[in-house]
């Protein structure tokens, strides 16, 4: 079901995107124009729609979007894939899946799983980025997880607040923005938890620069990439970021970070010239 706080979410995402695409690229005259990107009647007759039902959608009002039309849309602000299905979420309704927490027999399989794999660092966390379980490694290339207070044990938000977390990521920004963008999509499925909610109230009063990223309106998804972290007694290392999900505990991700190899770093130094050794 389709709440305020999707539609209001919605109607920011598409005034976005829409303001981002240069009219030109849909074979329109540049002109003189007061705001940047398309404007609302544009995106309305390029999608097949009327120019007033537009604006209302982008007003947050309550009406009825069908997925013809969510996908319409999506095709004339050129959204790729997981912002598709973002918009489809906040459009149209959730898919009715309700994240339930994992009784202790999962926490103690996962313990096992994390601590098998040490010295890799290892660790299990839900959507939201709150963490369930992690290894001594995690610790160790991380935070002592351990020591955090209740509701601040939470990935996301280590990364954004944590001045030790700038030290340790070195591409900090690109992680922190990837970060925000996959919660974004996140936060469509679960905009009626209140955990969401105050997640992105935390997300807000860390102040700029984050709030722009947040604002930005980005969307991800979760993708395979090499983690560059830095450790003042290991130094730099690469690290390939690997998720799993376990039987019965598929709200949870268990993410690896499996050292990069020698043989892996040629390999994709000569695919596509992207990646580059410490």
């Amino acid at each position: 079901m389709v709440n305020d706080s999707s539609r209001r979410a919605l109607a920011d995402f598409l005034r976005r995107r829409r303001e981002s695409i240069d009219p030109e690229s849909r074979g329109l005259p540049v002109g003189r124009r007061r705001t940047p990107g398309l404007r609302r009647e544009e995106v309305a007759v390029l999608a097949g729609l009327s120019p007033s039902w537009y604006a209302y959608l982008e007003q947050g009002r309550d009406i009825q979007v069908s997925a013809q039309v969510a996908d319409s849309l999506a095709r004339v602000l050129g959204l790729d894939e997981e912002e598709r299905r973002y918009l489809h979420l906040l459009a149209i309704g959730r898919t009715g899946h309700r994240e339930q927490l994992p009784g202790e027999r999962t926490r103690l399989v996962l313990q096992d799983l994390v601590d098998a794999v040490d010295p890799v660092p290892a660790y299990a966390a839900d959507k939201r980025g709150d963490m369930f379980v992690w290894n001594s490694a995690a610790c160790t290339w991380f935070t002592d997880f351990d020591a955090l207070p209740p509701g601040r044990c939470n990935m996301l938000l280590w990364i954004l607040s944590d001045p030790v977390a700038r030290e340790r990521f070195v591409d900090w920004e690109d992680e922190a923005r990837d970060l925000i963008a996959r919660f974004r999509a996140t936060s469509a499925v679960g905009s009626d938890d209140p955990r969401i909610a105050e997640l992105v109230g935390q997300i807000l009063a860390l102040g700029p620069p984050v709030r722009r990223w947040w604002e930005s309106h980005e969307v991800r998804g979760q993708t395979a990439h090499i983690r560059r972290l830095r450790h003042p007694q290991l130094g730099v290392h690469d690290m390939h970021i690997v998720v799993s999900y376990l039987a019965g505990a598929e709200d949870l991700g268990i993410v690896m970070h499996v050292p990069v190899s020698d043989r892996s770093k040629t390999v994709l130094d000569l695919a596509d010239g992207r990646y580059r050794s410490a």
